[in-house]
C-alpha cells in the first residue's frame, strides 16, 4: 500500500501545480471549445466515454475542465474526455450545454504543457482490490449490483467481475493485492472450489509446479477446455459439474469424460439424421483432425458429394455437407466426359480465338469493365464480401498483371481509354493513402499498395467512410482476374460501354489471323455479300475491309462503332461458343444473373 499513498501525494501535488497557473474559474459554452493542440491527446481518435457519459447525461460534470483563450473560443487542455462527453449529451438533448472551467493565463504554453501531463499522467486508477473493498461495503449496506454500477457509471458486468473476488481464500486476496500472483490467475481461481484453491495454495508454497493463467484453468477443469455452448445435447441431461469463469462469464464441463458420452449420442443421431436424407456416405474425422477444404470440391448429393464431420478436442463439432476430394472428382469428370451416350459435340479442328488473342479480349474486357465499377461500390463492396467467403483465383489480394510476353498487348492496354480511367483514380486513391504511385507502363506492383501495412492502416484509419469505400472499390476493381467467369457476370449488374472504352487498333488487326473468323467480320460488319466475294482473299486485304468500312472508305455511311462480337456487351462468337472464352463464361454465368433478376423481379411484384 506504500506505492498506493506516493502516487495520492504525486496527484495532490499536481493539483496544486494546477492552482497555480489558473486565473479563475468560469461557467463556458462546450460549443465554444475545442481540443487544444498544446493537450497532451490532441489529434488523437475519439476517446471512449462510455464509463463516464451515463453519470454525466444525467448529472453533469463536478470537475472543472482545464483550458485557456486560444482565437475566438477556448482551447481545453485537460479534460478532453469530459469534453466529448458534454458534446454528445449537447448533440443527443438539443439543449447548450456549460461547463465549469479553470481558466489558464493564455500565454504561458509551458505552463500548459505541463498541465496537460499532470492532468493525464498523475491520476492512477483505482486497483481492483479496492475496488472490491468498495463495491462489498456498498454490497453490505443493502445495495445490488444495478445500483453499484449506477453509481460508478459502469457496467453491471464489471461489477460482477470485481465482486467475483469473493469467491476467493483471503490469502489468496493477499496475494494478490501484493502482486505475487498474476490477474490471470486470480481470474481463473474465482472458477475454483474452496478445496481447489486450498490445493494450489499448497502447491504455490511447495517446490513443485503451481500452474498459472490457462494453464490453471485447464488444471482445475482436467484437460481440454470444452465450453457448455457446444454440446450438442440438451444440457437438463447432463449431471456432471459445470464451473463457470466468472470474468468471462463463459461456462466450462469440468469432468470431460462425463461430456464426450453425451456429445457422441448426439452426433450419432445427427449422423443418422443425414442418412435419412440420402447422405448414404458420412465420414467422421478422427478427434483433433481438421478438414482441409482446398483438398476438397464441392459435390451435391447427386453427383456423389459425402459430409465429412470435424471433431475438435474442445468439444465443437463442425459438418461440412456435400464434398469429395479433387482427386476423385477428377476421375469422376474424366469417365462421365467418355460416357457420352453418342451425344458428344462435334469439335472444331481449330478453335475460334488464338491464345494470344485471348489474351487481349480478356485483358481489353477486363481494363474497360473494372473502370465501370468504379462508380458502383455497393457492388464493389458485395464482390468484396464474395471474394473473401468464396476465395477466387486471384484473392491473395494480388493486382492483375497487364505486362505480358506479347509486348503489343501490353502497350495496347496501357493506351485504352479503360485503362487511362482506371490509372487516374490509382492516383486518386494513393494520394488518399499517402503512398507513391506505381512506375513503368501500366505496370502494377506485386501487392497492390508497396507500404507498411501497419502505415496504411493507420492511414485508413484517418479517412472518412466515403473515402474508405472509394479505396475498397480501387482494391476489388484491381484484384479482379481477367477473363474468369466474375468479370462477365459484372457487366449483368454495371452498365458497360464497350464502345466507349475500347476500339479495334493495330494489336488488335496484328493478332487477329485466322481467316475464317476474319471473314466472319467481314461479313459482320459489310454483309454476307461482300463476305462472299473475299472469301478467298489474303487475310491481310479482308482485314482492311473492315478498316475500311469503320472509316468510311468506299461506302455511303461509315461504321465507327463496329466492335467484334467478342468484345460487345453480352459477349458472344462467331463459330463455335465453346473455344471462344468470353462467349462461353457469358453463356454460364447469364442463366445465373439473370434468374437472380427474374427472381427479384417476382418478389417485387
Amino acid at each position: 500500500m506504500t506505492k498506493l499513498k506516493t502516487r495520492k501525494g504525486q496527484s495532490q501535488k499536481g493539483k496544486t501545480q494546477l492552482k497555480s497557473i489558473a486565473t479563475g474559474v468560469k461557467m463556458l459554452l462546450i460549443a465554444d471549445m475545442h481540443v487544444s493542440k498544446l493537450n497532451m491527446r490532441h489529434g488523437k481518435t475519439a476517446p471512449d466515454i462510455d464509463d463516464i457519459y451515463p453519470s454525466i447525461l444525467q448529472g453533469g460534470i463536478n470537475q472543472s475542465l482545464l483550458v485557456r483563450k486560444e482565437g475566438k473560443g477556448w482551447g481545453v487542455i485537460a479534460g478532453r474526455r469530459r469534453l466529448f462527453a458534454l458534446k454528445r449529451k449537447a448533440k443527443e438533448t438539443g439543449n447548450a450545454q456549460t461547463a465549469p472551467c479553470v481558466v489558464m493565463e493564455s500565454g504561458n504554453v509551458k505552463a500548459a504543457r505541463e498541465a496537460s501531463l499532470l492532468e493525464n499522467v498523475a491520476r492512477v486508477p483505482a486497483t481492483q482490490i479496492e475496488q472490491f473493498s468498495a463495491y462489498k461495503g456498498l454490497v453490505d449496506a443493502g445495495k445490488d449490483i444495478s445500483e453499484i454500477a449506477a453509481t460508478f457509471a459502469i457496467p453491471e458486468k464489471s461489477v460482477k467481475r470485481v465482486l467475483a473476488l469473493a469467491n476467493l481464500l483471503p490469502e489468496l486476496l493477499a496475494l494478490y493485492e501484493t502482486e505475487d500472483i498474476r490477474t490471470g490467475t486470480v481470474q481463473a481461481l474465482t472458477m475454483a472450489t474452496k478445496d481447489q484453491q486450498t490445493k494450489w495454495l499448497a502447491l504455490y508454497h511447495s517446490d513443485e509446479y503451481a500452474p498459472t493463467d490457462y494453464q490453471l484453468k485447464e488444471w482445475l477443469i482436467g484437460g481440454a477446455q470444452i465450453e457448455a455452448s457446444t454440446a450438442l445435447f440438451d444440457m437438463a441431461i447432463f449431471e456432471g459439474h459445470i464451473i463457470s469463469d466468472l470474468f468471462g462469464e463463459t461456462e466450462y464441463f469440468a469432468d470431460p469424460d462425463q461430456f464426450w458420452p453425451l456429445q457422441n449420442t448426439a452426433i450419432a443421431t445427427a449422423v443418422s439424421e443425414w442418412k435419412a436424407e440420402g447422405w448414404t456416405d458420412v465420414v467422421l474425422l478422427e478427434r483433433g483432425h481438421r478438414f482441409e477444404r482446398y483438398e476438397h470440391g464441392k459435390r451435391s448429393l447427386e453427383q456423389g458429394g459425402k459430409v465429412y464431420v470435424e471433431i475438435g478436442h474442445d468439444g465443437t463439432v463442425t459438418p461440412y455437407i456435400g464434398y469429395l476430394p479433387n482427386a476423385a472428382i477428377k476421375k469422376i469428370d474424366a469417365i462421365l466426359g467418355l460416357e457420352t451416350g453418342g451425344k458428344s459435340k462435334a469439335i472444331s479442328s481449330k478453335p475460334e480465338m488464338s491464345g494470344p488473342m485471348q489474351t487481349y479480349i480478356a485483358l481489353h474486357r477486363h481494363a474497360a469493365i473494372r473502370s465501370c465499377l468504379l462508380e458502383h461500390p455497393k457492388i464493389a463492396l458485395r464482390l468484396t464480401v464474395s471474394h473473401m467467403l468464396v476465395g477466387a483465383k486471384l484473392w491473395t489480394v494480388e493486382p492483375q498483371k497487364t505486362n505480358i510476353r506479347k509486348e503489343i498487348t501490353t502497350e495496347s492496354v496501357a493506351k485504352s481509354s479503360g485503362a487511362a480511367r482506371f490509372e487516374s483514380e490509382r492516383k486518386v486513391v494513393y494520394a488518399l493513402l499517402n503512398v507513391e504511385q506505381a512506375k513503368g507502363i501500366y505496370t502494377p506492383p506485386k501487392y497492390l499498395v508497396e507500404s507498411d501495412i501497419t502505415s496504411i492502416f493507420a492511414g485508413l484509419l484517418e479517412l472518412e467512410d466515403d473515402a474508405v469505400m472509394q479505396v475498397m472499390t480501387f482494391a476489388m476493381a484491381e484484384s479482379l482476374a481477367a477473363g474468369s467467369r466474375i468479370m462477365e457476370a459484372i457487366t449483368y449488374a454495371v452498365p458497360v460501354d464497350m464502345g466507349a472504352l475500347w476500339e479495334p487498333d493495330d494489336a488488335f488487326f496484328e493478332l487477329l489471323r485466322d481467316k475464317t473468323i476474319i471473314n466472319a467480320m467481314v461479313k459482320d460488319i459489310a454483309g454476307k455479300g461482300t463476305a462472299d466475294g473475299a472469301l478467298t482473299e489474303t487475310g491481310k486485304l479482308q482485314k482492311q475491309i473492315i478498316r475500311n468500312r469503320m472509316a468510311g472508305h468506299g461506302v455511303k455511311e461509315a461504321s465507327p462503332d463496329w466492335r467484334p462480337k467478342w468484345m460487345q456487351i453480352p459477349a458472344t462468337h462467331y463459330i463455335d461458343k465453346d473455344t471462344c472464352p468470353p462467349a462461353k463464361a457469358d453463356g454460364i454465368v447469364s442463366k445465373v444473373m439473370m434468374a437472380d433478376k427474374k427472381a427479384g423481379t417476382k418478389k417485387a411484384a
